[in-house]
């Protein structure tokens, strides 16, 4: 494998996993992964059968291998009402049997490429893919609890783990916890998404403004009211208690 640290200065393009590269996509994904995964797994990222893909290519080697996979992604459209622990993560409406998500399956690039933002190119073809998706509401995926860069990696492409899930893996006999990791688009999120309290914090006071407001009228009416009947009633009692002041030179007032 070549060095693209070194003197090498490598040329990465992206382009779809094909038939071809079956052997390579399976070598690099025994290397990466603790579980291994089914032959016909394989063929069906090669073949596109449910699983879409993207793969990463260095054009810049001169040994022959410009075209070899040196990273990938592979994913697939689900239900979103069959998405068993992502369910309650989303809004209610975002759960009708008409929506979907993408479920990212795996994603890997190899040792002597990586910290050159491959993966993150890679991840972003998945979400630009779903966010064109009309019915889809979010990208999801799991990490294993110990695997510290790849949790520091999803929070930095904005991802939000919505969850634990002990004992989501066993390998070698060992169980071992996961985090659940939601990327929203088209207008998902979850239940308590900061947009969510951002519009009820509004709701609420416009609310509080409309009740102020009734309120200072109410009391302008009462005011009013209070101000009329004590007019009245002074000037009956004026009337009531007028009486006839007589003066040295014969002339008279009312008050």
């Amino acid at each position: 494998m070549v060095d693209p640290k070194g003197s090498h200065c490598p040329t990465i393009s992206y382009r779809p996993i094909h038939p071809l590269d079956l052997a390579v996509l399976e070598k690099i994904h025994g290397d990466l992964f603790p579980i291994r995964y089914e032959p016909e797994f394989f063929l069906n990222v090669v073949h596109h059968t449910n699983i879409v893909s993207w793969g990463a290519v260095d054009r810049g080697r001169s040994d022959g291998r410009s075209n070899e996979l040196i990273g990938f992604v592979t994913a697939r459209v689900v239900a979103a009402d069959q998405s068993e622990q992502i369910g309650d993560t989303l809004r209610r409406d975002s759960l009708k049997t008409d929506k979907t998500l993408v479920y990212i399956l795996t994603l890997g690039v190899v040792k002597s490429y990586r910290n050159l933002g491959i993966a993150s190119v890679l991840v972003r073809e998945v979400i630009n893919y779903a966010a064109n998706i009309v019915s889809c509401r979010g990208v999801y995926l799991h990490v294993i609890a110990y695997n510290k860069s790849a949790i520091g990696f999803y929070k930095k492409m904005s991802f939000n783990c919505a969850r634990q899930l002990e004992n989501f893996y066993y390998i070698n006999g060992h169980h071992y916890d996961a985090y659940l990791f939601v990327y929203y688009v088209n207008g998902g999120r979850s239940p308590c998404s900061p947009l969510d309290l951002v519009a009820t914090l509004v709701t609420c006071l416009r609310n509080l403004c409309k009740s102020l407001t009734a309120r200072l009228r109410t009391d302008d009416e009462k005011r009013i009211t209070r101000w009329s009947k004590f007019r009245e009633s002074t000037c009956l009692l004026l009337t009531q208690n007028k009486r006839i002041i007589s003066t040295d030179n014969g002339v008279c007032q009312y008050v």
